[in-house]
C-alpha cells in the first residue's frame, strides 16, 4: 500500500521590494523624488507641464547637466572636483578670444586643449603626488578662477552667431521646441553610460572607487585609470563651455559661480555615493532634472531664490544620509 507524501507548505519567494533591497537600488529614490516633484508642481501650476516650460527646464539644465557627468566620474573614484565649473568658464573665455583672432575651429580646438590640460594637471597631482582630490581641485579652482579674470580683464566677450553658438539653436519635434544643447547633453550621458556599463574602463572605475587596494591586487592600473578619468573630465568641461556659449552668447568670467557645487548636488541627489564605487550617470541625469524641476516649480510658486537654495541644501543632506544608511545596511 502506497502512502501519500506529506504535503509541504509552499515556500515563500523572497520579495525584491523589501526595505533592504530598495535601499540597495540607488536609482529608485531619485526617480520617485522626480515623479513626486512633477506631480506636486503640476498641481500647483497649470503651466508647469506646458511644453514651453518643460523645454525651459531642459535648457536651463544643459551646462550643469554636462558638467555633472564629469563630476560623476570623479566621485565614482571616491574623489571630488571643485574646479570643473571654473575650467568650463575659463574655456568660454579662451573660445571667445580665439574666435575673434583665429576663427571658430581654432577656438574650439584651443578650448579643448586648455580644458584637457587642466584635467591633466589635476590628474597628475592626484595620481603622481598622491594628493587628496579635494585639496588639489580646491587649489586649482582658486587659481583658475583668478586666471580667468586676468585673461578676460574683467570684460565680457560677445560671441557672434555661428558654430560657437550652434548648441543654442532651436528645433522642433512636432510641437515641442528644444535646442541642440539638450541633444548634446543627452548624447554625453548616453556615451558615458555605455563607457561605464559596457567597457572594461568603466568597470575599472567602479573597482578603483569601491576598493583601490583590491583593484591594485587584481592587476588594475589604478593610477592610469584615475588619470584617464581627469582627462575625460577635461573633455566634458570643454563641451560644457561650448554649450554655455550656445545658451548665452557672452563669455563672462563671473558666470556659473556655483556650477561646482551644483554638479555635486546633482550627482549626490542622483544616488551616486560620495564614497565611490556606487551610482552612475543615469542617476545624475535624474538628479539634474530634480534640481531643475525644483527650481522652476518654486519660481513659478513665487518662492524666493534664497529659500530655493535652502530646499536644495536640505535635499542634498537627505540624499547623503540615505547613502550612509544604505552603506551601513549593506555592510
Amino acid at each position: 500500500m502506497s502512502t501519500a507524501a506529506p504535503a509541504t507548505a509552499p515556500q515563500s519567494v523572497p520579495s525584491r521590494f523589501t526595505a533592504s533591497n530598495i535601499l540597495r537600488e540607488p536609482l529608485l529614490g531619485p526617480v520617485v523624488a522626480l515623479i513626486l516633484a512633477i506631480i506636486v508642481f503640476s498641481a500647483l501650476s497649470d503651466s508647469f507641464l506646458n511644453p514651453q516650460n518643460v523645454s525651459l527646464i531642459l535648457q536651463q539644465s544643459v551646462v550643469v547637466g554636462i558638467l555633472a557627468v564629469g563630476q560623476t566620474l570623479i566621485i565614482l573614484t571616491s574623489g571630488i572636483d571643485l574646479s570643473i565649473g571654473a575650467v568650463a568658464v575659463f574655456g568660454t573665455i579662451v573660445m571667445a578670444q580665439s574666435a575673434g583672432a583665429n576663427g571658430p575651429v581654432v577656438a574650439l580646438g584651443s578650448t579643448l586643449l586648455v580644458c584637457v590640460a587642466f584635467g591633466a594637471i589635476n590628474g597628475g597631482l592626484v595620481t603622481v603626488l598622491r594628493l587628496p582630490p579635494f585639496i588639489v581641485t580646491l587649489g586649482t579652482f582658486t587659481a583658475i578662477q583668478a586666471a580667468t579674470r586676468l585673461l578676460a580683464g574683467s570684460e565680457t566677450y560677445r560671441v557672434e552667431e555661428g558654430p560657437l553658438t550652434f548648441l543654442g539653436t532651436s528645433f522642433k519635434i512636432g510641437t515641442f521646441a528644444t535646442t541642440y544643447g539638450v541633444v548634446a547633453m543627452l548624447l554625453v550621458y548616453i556615451v558615458m553610460w555605455y563607457a561605464l556599463s559596457q567597457t572594461s574602463w568603466g568597470k575599472h572605475i567602479y573597482a578603483v572607487g569601491g576598493n583601490p587596494q583590491a583593484s591594485d591586487l587584481s592587476g588594475i592600473k589604478s593610477g592610469r585609470v584615475l588619470f584617464s578619468v581627469y582627462i575625460v573630465t577635461g573633455v566634458i568641461a570643454a563641451i560644457a563651455a561650448w554649450a554655455a556659449l550656445g545658451r548665452i552668447p557672452n563669455a563672462d568670467p563671473n558666470a556659473y559661480q556655483n556650477a561646482n557645487l551644483e554638479t555635486i548636488t546633482a550627482v549626490v541627489i542622483g544616488g551616486t555615493s560620495l564614497f565611490g564605487g556606487r551610482g552612475g550617470v543615469v542617476g545624475t541625469l535624474v538628479g539634474t532634472l530634480i534640481v531643475g524641476v525644483l527650481r522652476n516649480g518654486l519660481t513659478q510658486a513665487g518662492v524666493d531664490s534664497l529659500y530655493q537654495n535652502i530646499a536644495t541644501g536640505i535635499l542634498v543632506i537627505v540624499a547623503v544620509a540615505v547613502d550612509q544608511f544604505a552603506r551601513r545596511r549593506s555592510q
